[in-house]
Parts: C-alpha cells; sequence; structure tokens
C-alpha cells in the first residue's frame, strides 16, 4: 500500500464567487433560524440542519491497543470522553408526522481536561449528491427561504435539483441509495455513520465510519424513533466499531467528488465507542440544546477537508451565534 496523500490547503479552497454566494446562504441562516421556533412551533430557536433531536448522551472512546505505532501517536490516551447527538437532518421538527430516515450522530471527542479537540457529524448515508460548491449554496440558500413562507423560490429549488440529477447517476451513488430504501426502517443506533467528507488526521486525510456491534435492526419499530432511541439508551449499552480510510490517490479517493465511494482504501479499526444504558443527558436543557459540533472547532490535526466540508465553518458560526442570541445562554463556552 503506498504512503498516503498529505493535506493540502489547496482542497478547500473558494472562488470569489463561491465566496459571495456564502455570504447569501449566511444571510439565508440566519433568518431561518431567527424564524425556526415558528417555523417548528417550538419554544426556542432550532439548527438551520439536523434540527430534531432524539437524545444527548455521555459515552466513550476506546483506542484500540492494537493500532499500528503510526496512529497511536495522533490518540496518545487509552480512552477519551465523548458527548453524542442523535438528530434526524430535517430542518423542521415534524411533532406529528413520521420522521424521514435520514440520521445524524454528532461526536465531540474530549482530552482528560474536558477541552474539545475534535468534533464529528456523522450521518446514515454515506455519500453527498452535490460536488459543486455554487449549486450547493444556490439550493440551500432557496431552501432556506422556501421555509420562510417565500414560495416564489419553488422555482429555484427545481432548478438546483436538476443540477443534481447527473451526480446521483453512478453505480456507487445509485447502490446506496437502493441500500437505504431496503433498510429505511430499520432502528436508528442500527445503522452504520459516515463523514461524508474527509478530515486531516495530521497531515493525512481520512474519512471515518461507525459500525454498531449489538443492536437489532427492528428494535422499536413500533414506536416513535425518538421513543426506541430513549428506550434502548435507558435499558442497554451501545458499542460500536470506529474505521477510518486513507487517502491514498485523488483518483480512487476525490476530496471534492462527494457523490462516490472511496475504493481500494481498506478500513483500519482505530477504536471503539462505548455508550452506557442510562447515559442519557437532557436534550432540553439549554447547554445540551446549544452544543456545537462544528468540526471546524477542532484541533488542528483534525479539521475537515474539501469545499463542501469548507461551507460548514461559517454555517455553523452563522447558525449557533444566532440561536446563542435568541436563546440566551449563559453558560456555553
Amino acid at each position: 500500500m503506498p504512503n498516503p496523500l498529505r493535506y493540502n490547503k489547496n482542497f478547500e479552497k473558494l472562488s470569489y464567487e463561491e465566496k459571495q454566494l456564502l455570504e447569501e446562504t449566511k444571510k439565508s441562516i440566519a433568518d431561518f433560524v431567527e424564524y425556526s421556533s415558528s417555523i417548528s412551533d417550538v419554544n426556542y430557536a432550532t439548527r438551520n440542519v439536523h434540527a430534531r433531536t432524539y437524545a444527548v448522551l455521555k459515552g466513550e472512546f476506546i483506542i484500540n491497543k492494537d493500532i499500528p505505532g503510526y496512529l497511536k501517536y495522533v490518540f496518545d490516551s487509552e480512552k477519551y470522553e465523548i458527548i453524542a447527538r442523535l438528530s434526524n437532518a430535517h430542518l423542521k421538527i415534524n411533532k406529528n408526522k413520521r420522521d424521514i430516515p435520514a440520521y445524524g450522530f454528532s461526536i465531540k471527542i474530549k482530552d482528560e481536561s474536558g477541552r474539545t479537540i475534535s468534533n464529528y457529524p456523522l450521518v446514515n448515508f454515506p455519500l453527498f449528491p452535490i460536488n459543486s460548491v455554487s449549486v450547493f449554496l444556490k439550493l440551500f440558500t432557496s431552501v432556506n427561504r422556501f421555509f420562510l413562507k417565500k414560495w416564489s423560490n419553488w422555482f429555484s429549488i427545481l432548478k438546483q435539483i436538476y443540477k443534481i440529477i447527473p451526480s446521483t447517476l453512478n453505480p456507487s451513488f445509485l447502490k446506496n441509495v437502493w441500500k437505504f430504501i431496503l433498510n429505511k426502517n430499520n432502528f436508528m443506533l442500527s445503522f452504520d455513520y459516515h463523514s461524508v467528507g474527509a478530515y486531516r488526521f495530521d497531515d493525512k486525510m481520512i474519512k471515518i465510519k461507525i459500525s454498531p456491534r449489538n443492536v437489532q435492526k427492528n428494535f422499536g419499530r413500533r414506536n416513535s424513533v425518538k421513543e426506541s432511541v430513549e428506550n434502548f439508551c435507558r435499558t442497554q449499552d451501545y458499542l460500536a466499531d470506529v474505521f477510518i480510510q486513507f487517502c491514498y490517490d485523488l483518483k480512487d479517493q476525490p476530496i471534492n467528488k462527494l457523490n462516490v465511494e472511496w475504493k481500494n482504501s481498506p478500513f483500519i479499526k482505530i477504536g471503539e465507542i462505548k455508550i452506557d444504558k442510562n447515559s442519557l443527558l437532557n436534550p432540553s436543557n439549554c447547554e445540551n440544546e446549544l452544543l456545537s459540533f462544528n468540526p471546524f472547532e477542532s484541533a488542528d490535526i483534525f479539521q475537515p477537508v474539501g469545499k463542501i466540508q469548507k461551507l460548514r465553518d461559517e454555517a455553523y458560526k452563522v447558525s449557533l451565534q444566532t440561536r446563542k442570541k435568541i436563546n440566551k445562554l449563559l453558560k456555553y463556552k
């Protein structure tokens, strides 16, 4: 196996046009969050995406004792405290409807002093249908404005969706769509969770996957997702293996082409996540509701890589700042 490619900041360099579009998107995010309480009919400002919280959990990330030495120096402790947030990807909290099975498993890893060293927002679908920064920003802005009752944005949304269709018509994406359809009714915690984009691993670049070891796919199928998650977390431990893939060749492991799986890069187990039963935190607590999982609020050696990833930094900051202002959180650090 060749040596992994080294990180280069040019992977996330945005053009002038993309930067201008990002400013428009940031304004639409702030507007959405400002009115999000009425959009979702709740008494607090929500996130701009993954608005619905199923659970906030406290657990451990335990490093595999058998990992090669060239990996151990990055995670040099035996275990780390983690905070996990389980969520739904929808912008709006649908209280009386069945949730779409697009789930998030966000992880905050802390050192022994309680400082955050890395944030990883993971999702249960491994690919992203948009490679163009411009198309993504225009679509996201249009969706935000649509939820603000500006119905004239229907045409703009459809126009951007039309531009996305070609990037979904490849074997890798279609295979994962079919797999997703077959498993759409499975219990939330039974899914694998993925980093759609790449991250730094010191001076190298990786993708991340966590795979549960002990979760039944049909657990709590008759209950709502939130009820099922809470029942599981009260009665059972959650165990999942943590894997990484290295980027060796941009042809096989592209950084800015998110609609295809990486190939010719084996998964390497670096540890496991353990969340003991009865580790539920109160998701309605103001401090937990305003937890930030911005992957750019991480140590330099764990920062995200790629143009689409770069957009997250400004988007997360605008969303958090607006929520802080509205929800009047005092203890957030």
